[in-house]
């Protein structure tokens, strides 16, 4: 079941969102976006934000960026609500980082049709897959060539984070701070040890991932010959 967090200042339109949801979802609601970052350690737990604008304290717009800038690759989906119909503020919502935008008053049915529409396209995006490999993010499964492969919790997180950003080399410090949660200081052979780790269970497939001398990691999607 999708997890879904509704930020509303607003109790009536709070309410209602959260009762429309809760038969298909698991919801929960916040009146600000201090209480949502208190009571939320780790955003990674909602599938979907949805998020109103004007909120007393820090607003949609800067929360939305707060959460935007702490979450790479598999970060929640943000449907934000606004009073404000003109296009250049829809504009700034889905420049700084909104998947979809509604303006009030709005219908319950069309809200409901568009966070389907969100959560599929997430699902999709949680899912990479190409003629030999599949890599489930839901699930943390991984298939090559239709065999399972079993990776550790560490080892699935590398590859999950690497494909993610396959459009660049990812420096090793960003690996370290991202899958081991902390500042890279002088020399470690932990990264080292779990990409080589990787490498061996994904037979010749590991040839993907390659190394960028002194710099760090890349997947490399075309096929290996």
């Amino acid at each position: 079941m999708a997890r879904i967090a509704v930020i509303e200042d607003d109790e009536s339109i709070r309410s209602l969102i959260e009762i429309a949801l809760s038969s298909q979802y698991e919801v929960a609601a916040f009146e600000s976006a201090e209480q949502f970052l208190k009571e939320v350690p780790h955003y990674r737990y909602f599938d979907l934000l949805v998020l109103d604008i004007m909120l007393p304290g820090m607003n949609g717009i800067d929360l939305m960026k707060q959460v935007r800038s702490k979450e790479q690759g598999n970060d929640p989906a943000i449907l934000l609500l606004s009073a404000k119909d003109r296009e250049i503020d829809k504009i700034i919502g889905l420049d700084g980082g909104a998947d979809d935008y509604m303006t009030k008053p709005f219908g319950v049915m069309e809200l409901m049709a568009r966070i389907r529409n969100l959560l599929k396209r997430m699902k999709r995006q949680n899912v990479y897959e190409n003629a030999r490999l599949k890599v489930e993010q839901e699930t943390r499964s991984v298939y090559l060539d239709q065999q399972l492969i079993e990776l550790t919790y560490k080892e699935f997180e590398l590859l999950w984070f690497l494909i993610s950003n396959r459009r660049r080399v990812v420096p090793r410090e960003e690996l370290l701070n991202q899958i081991w949660g902390y500042e890279f200081i002088g020399e470690s052979r932990t990264l080292d040890v779990h990409i080589n780790s990787l490498r061996k269970k994904l037979k010749d497939y590991g040839s993907h991932i390659r190394s960028s001398r002194g710099v760090g990691y890349r997947f490399h999607e075309e096929e290996a010959a």
